[in-house]
């Protein structure tokens, strides 16, 4: 039976994307693993790659594309042994079922809402007949890493098999659960009416990257109460010790950042004051055993946190490594989901820019995020002398549902002790 390629969820908060490219053309064969196409999450572009083997019989969905919605079927694969002309003839019953599904809500006398929880009973069918379930192996390892138990998912692939775009639907499928106030939200932003100036402009579409994090910041500001704490650190022994590094790793091709060294200094603070490396969750507090840093990076499209996993285990070497690594794949809009999704606390630095302070806006479900200021001379005072130093000012912000006052300043002054002390980010 003809396969249809649905439009996957490549991140937890894509609900739809962009198609950007077909790296296939109708009557190519392929194979598990063959890269079908790439698409523009709301993240980064990523390449999708097929599960099932076939001939592409029909592309649905053109390249370039906006706003196609995940679970849209965008081609059809002919099975093995399957004309690929008859397989054409697949997404027919889909279009034919558009009308039915307007159609089905105009009845609106009560019958209609009576017979709506009848699919959801019936839809955790098992996925296969007898005592196996038929399942690809990336879709059985999807399955584990989600907990989605394959019995109650109905397979789409040739008969009957489970194929990673089922376990999708099954996950929108929890999704779609969710009350249906929680859509209201969704339709707000939207202008009532289309934008209107006599002022000259332009106007440039949102990208998806940018949809995303201006949602998120929205609900950042107006489900986290956020508290701002702020210290002035002296950077000049961090400054030498830097110079020094750079010069005994100049032979390896490491040059270390002053912001690869924030990043160490965080990821300790965050170990010596483990109360603040946490995430609020509802009825729930979950506390981390390890320093994940996202550090803020400027794309083209916006912004972006690609993770450094266990900084505070890691050498600043090695951070430096996968730092210039991960933000040169970020401004190409290469990175997994798994390289800028999660972590537990973030970084932003904007002293390249002169920025002395700042208030960072919290990443959630992280529960706190550092803003470091640029670092300038300034009078300072040591055992009662004025003297100059290099001075940098630095902004935690904390989730205030998770992290209390005393805590967050504790963090503060972890990473102020560490920071103006910085032999303890080598050893």
């Amino acid at each position: 039976m003809p396969i249809e390629l649905k439009m996957p969820a490549l991140s937890p908060t894509m609900e739809e994307g962009t198609l950007a490219k077909w790296l296939v053309k109708e009557g190519d064969e392929v194979k598990s693993g063959d890269l079908l196409a790439e698409i523009e999450t709301d993240k980064a572009t990523m390449e999708f790659e097929a599960v099932d083997e076939g001939t592409i019989a029909q592309i649905l969905v053109p390249e370039g594309t906006d706003n196609v919605k995940v679970g849209t079927v965008i081609a059809v694969i002919a099975g093995e042994g399957e004309d690929a002309s008859t397989a054409k003839a697949a997404p027919a019953p889909a279009a034919a079922s558009a009308p039915e599904a307007k159609t089905e809500p105009a009845p609106a006398p009560t019958p209609a809402p009576a017979s709506a929880p009848a699919p959801a009973t019936a839809a955790p069918a098992p996925a296969a007949s007898g005592d196996r379930i038929k399942a690809s192996p990336l879709a059985k390892r999807i399955a584990a890493e989600r907990g989605i138990d394959l019995s109650t998912v109905t397979g789409s692939g040739p008969g009957g098999r489970i194929v990673k775009a089922d376990l999708e639907d099954a996950s929108a499928g929890v999704a779609a659960a969710a009350p249906a106030a929680a859509a209201a939200p969704a339709a707000t932003p939207a202008p009532a009416q289309p934008f209107e100036t006599d002022i000259p402009h332009t106007a440039e579409k949102l990208s998806n990257m940018r949809k995303t994090i201006a949602r998120r910041l929205t609900e950042a500001k107006q489900t986290i109460p956020h508290i701002y704490l702020t210290v002035d650190i002296q950077l000049d022994k961090l400054l030498k010790l830097r110079g020094e590094l750079n010069a005994a790793l100049e032979p390896q091709g490491v040059k270390l950042s002053v912001n690869d060294l924030l990043i160490k200094a965080l990821a300790k603070a965050l170990i010596q004051v483990p109360k603040c490396n946490v995430s609020y969750a509802g009825d729930q507090l979950i506390s981390y055993q390890r320093a994940d840093i996202s550090v803020a990076v400027s794309v083209p499209a916006g912004l972006i946190t690609p993770i450094i996993v266990g900084a505070n285990e890691k050498s600043v070497s090695k951070i430096s490594t996968e730092m210039k690594e991960l933000a040169a794949r970020a401004k190409e809009g290469k990175l997994q989901p798994h390289e800028y999704q999660g972590g537990t606390a973030s970084i932003s630095n904007m002293g390249m820019f002169g920025i002395t302070q700042f208030d960072a806006v919290i990443n959630p479900p992280q529960g706190m995020i550092m803003a470091i200021g640029a670092g300038e001379k300034r009078p300072w005072i040591v055992d009662d002398a004025v003297s100059i130093a290099t001075v940098m000012s630095a902004t935690g912000s904390f989730d205030h549902r998770a992290i209390d006052g005393a805590d967050g300043a504790q963090l503060m002054q972890a990473f102020k002790q560490i920071v103006e002390n910085p032999l303890g980010l080598v050893a």
